[in-house]
């Protein structure tokens, strides 16, 4: 006998669900946003190229304006709560946020090279916080639609799902096509340096990103009305109920720890000069890391997808979260002896002379830590979702742009971090006017600091998430209970205004 399809809407618990393909493609606002992170990574040599900027001043820059990201959200989150338009809550500022994007990152790679030397830093700021000012825009609607698209407590892991495909996707093909289409393109390591390299690459990353904003602002159409925000009815939303999220909101409180410091540590990890030390240098070939990307991307989703079927939608978004880390936080122990141990210098992803132990082991282990940090990092957005609810539960206030701003906030704060402790970190073994490059020889320092960003770093975080999820309240059960009462405060609503 055939499973029978659960209704979009059951008046009896309140659940609202959202179709699989709004879901899908809703997911797409992530990435849209995703690629412009990505396409940014590698900021800082146009900084040190362009801008004459020093290694350590470029990292602290980037951190700077990281906290300028940080400082715009909650404004941004504050007229996400007030607004209510024909056109909805959330897909004005999709569209808004991805416009400014595209326009003043290509503002960015074509204007500032062509600029008097002295004129380019402070061009280049000036733009860059005009640039933050959208990708805040777009990314609130990552979090603050995640409430009104599905509030089933089984259906809100598979926007992880998806997201988590998307990004695995987007972190496989863009190395893929930086190490192999543009660095051979522009000259190698030279290509740095290269203007061309930048304005290709903005280009590339920016018609991708507008295609998957268009496609998430289509997924919302059905969803994006008053009837699924929160309460049912538009509220008067004050800076006092700002003030008491922060103060008593358990949820959130505890979900901020979590996704900000494994923010801070995956930030670190990825950044582009500690892929070119690991690769590059330590492994003795940049390509490497196009190909391991490209390798382990389909593994990994496939992963993804299974364990967070298996885990968090089943089990609830919470267990997923620890078991997600505690699996990551094994596999990547195990990645790091394997370098301590091994020979990075087999590593052949390509497999030229034949598949050798270090490669196989290293690609096993990286498949089983993609796929649970997958889970872990990826849960956190439909958490978000959760905690909103448990406002609504809590207080009767439905201030999901609140809720996601917040959240970003913090986590901007202190991931912003990132990019200082990585300069800060490589200056101490004498890379303070230059970054290092795949022409660079190795080092034990190289090696030590590749491996603290790129294994130690994440270790802090999924402690710290540990801690995070002791506190965190919202178990599967809790939700159950949290969503029958937001059905019986909307009923009362609707009882009230008829």
């Amino acid at each position: 006998m055939a499973k029978q399809k659960k209704p979009l809407y059951d008046p009896e618990t309140g659940i609202h669900r959202a179709k699989l393909w709004e879901i899908a493609l809703y997911a797409l606002n992530n990435s849209s946003t995703n690629i412009y992170m990505m396409a940014f990574m590698y900021v800082t040599y146009f900084l040190t190229g362009f801008c004459g900027v020093g290694v350590v001043l470029a990292g602290t820059i980037t951190t700077i304006m990281r906290i300028w990201d940080g400082v715009t959200d909650p404004f941004v989150g504050m007229i996400v709560d007030k607004t209510n338009t024909r056109f909805g809550k959330n897909r004005p500022f999709i569209i808004i946020g991805n416009v400014i994007l595209f326009v003043t990152s290509g503002i960015i790679y074509h204007v500032t090279p062509n600029l008097p030397m002295a004129a380019r830093f402070p061009f280049y700021i000036v733009m860059y916080m005009l640039y933050i000012i959208g990708y805040t825009c777009q990314c609130v609607v990552t979090k603050s639609a995640q409430s009104c698209l599905t509030n089933d407590p089984e259906q809100r892991p598979y926007f992880t799902i998806f997201d988590s495909a998307y990004n695995t996707i987007i972190f496989a093909v863009l190395p893929v096509y930086v190490t192999g289409t543009l660095v051979p393109k522009y000259g190698g390591a030279a290509a740095f340096t290269t203007a061309a390299f930048f304005q290709e690459l903005w280009l590339f990353c920016g018609v991708i990103s507008a295609i998957a904003a268009c496609m998430a602002v289509i997924a919302l159409r059905r969803k994006d009305r008053t009837e699924f925000f929160g309460t049912g009815q538009a509220q008067k939303i004050g800076f006092k109920d700002y003030v008491d999220v922060i103060s008593h909101n358990r949820a959130i409180q505890m979900l901020v720890v979590n996704a900000s410091t494994d923010k801070l540590a995956s930030s670190m990890m990825s950044s582009s000069v500690i892929m070119v030390m690991l690769y590059g240098i330590i492994c003795g070939n940049y390509a490497q890391y196009g190909l391991m990307s490209a390798a382990t991307s389909i593994p990994v989703v496939v992963g993804g997808m299974l364990v967070i079927r298996l885990v968090a939608s089943r089990m609830g978004q919470k267990t997923g979260m620890l078991v997600g880390t505690y699996v990551s936080m094994a596999s990547s122990i195990g990645i790091f002896l394997l370098f301590l141990l091994g020979d990075p210098k087999s590593l052949d992803v390509g497999m030229a002379n034949g598949l050798n132990f270090f490669t196989a082991a290293y690609i096993a282990l990286y498949v089983i830590k993609g796929s649970f940090n997958a889970m872990s990092g990826g849960l956190v957005i439909p958490m978000t979702a959760d905690c909103a609810d448990y406002e609504v539960y809590r207080t009767g206030k439905y201030v999901p742009g609140l809720m996601g701003t917040l959240f970003s906030f913090v986590d901007k704060l202190i991931s912003s971090l990132a990019g200082t402790f990585v300069s800060l970190m490589i200056a101490v073994i004498g890379f303070t006017t230059t970054q290092p490059t795949q022409d660079t020889p190795y080092s034990a320092g190289i090696f030590w600091v590749t491996m603290a960003c790129f294994i130690g770093a994440p270790m802090v975080g999924w402690i710290c998430n540990l801690v995070a999820m002791h506190f965190y309240p919202l178990s599967k059960e809790f939700m159950a209970e949290i969503q029958e009462k937001v059905a019986e405060i909307k009923r009362q609503a609707q009882t009230e205004n008829a």
